[in-house]
């Protein structure tokens, strides 16, 4: 692939609901453009960018995959980007480095939960798109009332750009309504063609309204347009290209990625109307040594500064890292800093690649996407640059975990293998999260919904041949006391020789902190060289509670008399006297189990907010309050661990997959009394 330079670069992602049809649509764009002699299926799992075993296998994106095109001397990188908000890495880090989408809609099914999520994400980012009615084809399309949803949901904004020709099997078309022609496919290529009598009022219809809207991009166009003059192809253009950048605008295109209708048009609206990266406003990082603002423009002329957007883990070649070239150019054996670690590292192969199709590079100009091996020091996230002029830009922020497994190894020789396929995969992808339960022994792993945990799971088998069995989680409960109690604890040990002795008397009460301990001895009846001893024999007993063996909490104990042996005391026998006294205690102390309480942000549309609230209550859990966003209602509620380990997919069920949550531990509180028995008779065992 030639070298480009920076205005002849476009940055794409292909965003869509699942199963809309972006990877058939890369496939149309990559065979449209001579890039491949023939277009590959997703039944057929030989597309250029499905190309992972988990892809073909579940006939879907799971990774974000670049495929370059090159078209009338433009390349439009374009990311085919996964479906699932659960991937939400994948999309999140796609999208901190485009300046274009195509928003791509299944005719057949509309807009759906995933296209609105998707484009509410693009506005807020200010991304310019394009929309792309795929699967026009399709049986029972009703165009008309598809173009109503879409400025419905989407916005008046969305504007048709092309009228489709035929409808259902026999849709072999459109009417282009800014050139103003027909262009009918023939099931090999495509021809213009003139405007049927019976479709000119339509199409004039919705000529005139683009114009308008092109007017309104500057007020000169607005005079003219007004004035009744004609506006000039170059005005129209400009206009139409100020209108897309400013999301005045959104132009609608219909085809069928699968008899390549569209997809020629879209590549040249692409090419024409999106802005290169030199046109956009200039990226705010910060001096990582000063801590300084620092600007840099997309232009060869500044120092080199990039973005890592993407890190895949190949069991051969290593760590493979997709860059953004944010200013400044990259070529091999150039020196570069990750800020992020402190380090340098010399570039050595770089490459775009196609799927996972590797072609060799040797510069990349500012605002290209190119592709580099063997730097272990760099991952998703971090920034590079020149040594000389440093630069750090913020993380792109993704959602934390909603959900956990515990998982171990169906062949016990694979428990350190785990570990380090895990920390590997995690590398690929910093969303998940890796915990080890001490108390509970469970390797944790935690993901945005089962099919993100699945696709690591998956990855684990296929890169790092690791097989794992899952299984629920434990709840890590605590135990408390709730009334103020005395007790005493004696240890007394003779046995020919040195002996053991310890007394003490100890008062336990109820705290608000964790743990606290004093002492009101009078007279020394304990040597104050004892009192640490006392301290850490509690502190050991508390480790393993009466009821079930969680640990005790919330707990104030106070030494106030006791005696001690000349000879025989010694430190061990006073922590043993100590937690003597504290298993005397509990008999009268009101002991009780403590559980984990979160605090939930529930975003959901209107329409479900009584559902997710009455569940809610179901679940012991208490609506806090609630406010009003973008994208519907955040409702602010507590509940219990126990009662919420699934609820991702219980949320998804009950708001037809729209709804989405974040979770924080905020404290724990006493389970009701009818649920005890059940826990201590669930666990006790395992303490």
């Amino acid at each position: 692939m030639k070298v480009y330079e920076t205005n002849q670069i476009r940055n794409i992602a292909i965003l869509g609901h699942l199963g809309s049809g972006k990877t058939s649509i890369a496939e149309a764009l990559l065979f449209s453009s001579n890039a491949i002699p023939s277009r590959g299926s997703i039944e057929g799992k030989n597309t250029v960018s499905d190309f992972m075993d988990e892809e073909k296998a579940k006939q879907g994106s799971l990774s974000t995959s670049l495929i370059p095109v090159e078209w009338n001397g433009i390349k439009l990188n374009f990311l085919d980007v996964p479906g699932t908000e659960e991937l939400d890495n994948e999309i999140k880090q796609s999208l901190s480095v485009v300046k274009g989408a195509v928003l791509v809609i299944d005719a057949s099914k509309g807009v759906e939960v995933g296209t609105e999520r998707l484009w509410n994400e693009i506005r807020k980012m200010h991304i310019p798109a394009v929309i792309f009615v795929n699967k026009m084809d399709k049986e029972n399309v009703k165009f008309e009332e598809l173009l109503e949803e879409i400025r419905e949901k989407l916005g008046k904004k969305a504007v048709p750009f092309c009228w489709p020709i035929g409808k259902n099997e026999n849709f072999e078309g459109f009417v282009n309504v800014i050139e103003m022609k027909a262009r009918i496919y023939n099931g090999v290529d495509s021809y213009d063609a003139p405007i049927w009598e019976e479709k000119k009022p339509k199409i004039e219809q919705l000529r005139e309204m683009i114009m308008e809207s092109v007017a309104e991009t500057s007020e000169d166009l607005l005079e003219k347009f007004f004035g009744g003059e004609e506006l000039t192809e170059e005005e129209i253009n400009n206009g139409l290209r100020n209108g897309i950048y400013h999301g005045e605008l959104t132009p609608l295109i219909v085809g069928s990625a699968t008899k390549n209708i569209g997809i020629r048009t879209m590549l040249s609206m692409l090419s024409q109307y999106l802005p290169q990266p030199d046109s956009l406003r200039a990226l705010e990082g910060t001096n990582p040594k000063t801590n300084e603002v620092v600007i840099r423009h997309t232009k060869d002329s500044e120092p080199f500064s990039g973005y890592v957007f993407k890190t895949t883990i190949d069991p051969f070649v290593g760590a493979i890292n997709m860059i953004k070239v944010n200013s400044g150019t990259l070529k091999t054996g150039q020196e570069i800093t990750i800020h992020d670690t402190g380090k340098s590292e010399k570039i050595g192969a770089m490459f775009t690649m196609m799927g996972k199709t590797q072609m060799p590079v040797d510069i990349a100009h500012a605002g290209d996407m190119v592709c580099v091996s063997k730097l272990e020091n760099i991952h998703t996230g971090y920034t590079i640059s020149d040594p000389k002029a440093p630069i750090y830009y913020p993380r792109t922020e993704t959602l934390k975990p909603t959900i956990y497994v515990a998982i171990t190894p169906k062949n016990k020789q694979d428990e350190d293998k785990i570990s380090n396929a895990l920390q590997r995969l995690n590398i690929e992808d910093p969303s998940f999260e890796i915990v080890r339960n001490k108390e509970t022994s469970q390797q944790l792993l935690g993901g945005l919904g089962m099919t993100h945990i699945n696709f690591i799971l998956d990855r684990m088998k296929t890169v790092f041949k690791v097989e794992v069995s899952v299984e629920e989680p434990k709840v890590v409960y605590r135990e408390t006391i709730k009334k103020k109690v005395e007790a005493e604890g004696k240890h007394k040990k003779q046995s020919g020789g040195a002996g053991q002795f310890g007394h003490v008397w100890i008062r336990f009460q109820p705290s608000d902190q964790l743990f606290e301990f004093t002492e009101e001895v009078f007279g020394g009846a304990v040597p104050k060289n004892y009192f640490p001893a006392v301290e850490k024999g509690l502190i050991d007993t508390f480790e393993h509670g009466p009821l079930a063996g969680f640990p005790v909490i919330f707990v104030k104990a106070t030494l106030y008399d006791g005696s001690y042996h000349p000879v025989d005391s010694n430190e061990i026998s006073f922590k043993l006297a100590a937690s003597l006294a504290f298993k005397e205690a509990v008999k009268n102390a009101g002991p009780t189990i403590l559980e984990p309480i979160l605090k939930m942000y529930i975003t959901v549309k209107d329409q479900y907010v009584g559902d997710v609230m009455g569940d809610m209550n179901k679940r012991r859990g208490r609506v806090l309050g609630m406010s009003q966003t973008e994208g519907g209602q955040i409702i602010e509620a507590e509940a219990p661990e126990s009662e919420v380990q699934k609820y991702i997919i219980d949320l998804k069920a009950m708001t037809q997959g729209s709804g989405i949550f974040q979770r924080e531990f905020v404290r724990y509180e006493e389970v009701p009394a009818h649920l005890i028995d059940g826990i201590i008779q669930k666990y006790k065992t395992d303490h």
